[in-house]
């Protein structure tokens, strides 16, 4: 992997990290076009999401994770996603990481839902609009949609975002709380992937992970930013169809 390469993947990361189109699935197949293939690469990709994650902190500021409120909502959303993640950490990075098949049929399905869903759904007045009032068991069964993107091209935010609406949560609060909960789902994912292979990494490896963490922390704040404005008049609808023709050009150029 190329300096350029490192920065081509860090903007892929910071741009679609946050937003309901898999920036797994993103990573995944635009590693499969630069011809970027092994352990490192699967590696790079868990561990740049430490740039991502840095950009929530930047713009919430640590008084949101230092309110008791929210974080035991979001402690009790994160317990199935670490289980999970956990037990199927090997098959996962061994079988679903770098599987271009996998990514074009879950970004294709995952489309199709984000379509079917909001033309179904309605947020009425009576949707919860602060995460302060959220239950815990529906904090745990956001968790449970977020495991679901354990599959590459699922997509974290968009299971959670689709999991909270459907449970009658307001639009910025899930979208909120999303951005939050990816704080310790990524610290985690890197987490344990630093604690597996992060002896058998070069300085210049080093390097390069430092590219995509900069590059992805830039990208990813000023998504957010544009996220957070753009749900103030739309819904997810235009991601669901994103998500389907990005698939079918993967689908016509990779498989």
């Amino acid at each position: 992997m190329t300096i350029i390469e490192a920065l081509i993947l860090g903007i892929v990361e910071g741009v679609t990290e946050f937003l309901p189109i898999s920036s797994t699935g993103h990573l995944i197949l635009t590693s499969h076009l630069l011809g970027l293939t092994g352990e490192f690469v699967k590696s790079f990709e868990i561990i740049i999401q430490l740039g991502a994650i840095l950009a929530v902190l930047v713009l919430y500021g640590s008084s949101r994770f230092l309110s008791l409120p929210v974080l035991k909502r979001l402690v009790v959303a994160f317990i199935p996603t670490g289980i999970i993640g956990l037990a199927l950490y090997k098959i996962v990075k061994s079988y679903l990481l770098g599987s271009s098949i996998v990514v074009v049929a879950a970004l294709a399905l995952g489309g199709l839902a984000l379509i079917l869903f909001e033309r179904r759904h309605s947020e009425k007045e009576t949707s919860l609009k602060e995460i302060e009032g959220m239950s815990y068991k529906h904090a745990a069964l956001i968790g449970c949609f977020q495991s679901l993107a354990i599959i590459p091209g699922v997509s974290r935010s968009a299971a959670t975002i689709i999991g909270g609406l459907a449970l009658g949560i307001s639009r910025s609060a899930i979208v909120e709380f999303s951005f939050l909960l990816a704080v310790p789902t990524m610290l985690a994912a890197t987490g344990l992937d630093l604690f597996k292979n992060g002896m058998s990494f070069s300085l210049d490896q080093y390097l390069l992970f430092a590219v995509g963490f900069v590059t992805a922390f830039i990208t990813a704040w000023l998504s957010i930013r544009w996220l957070l404005s753009f749900i103030k008049t739309h819904t997810f609808t235009s991601f669901g169809y994103y998500r389907i023709i990005i698939a079918l050009i993967f689908a016509t150029f990779l498989l």
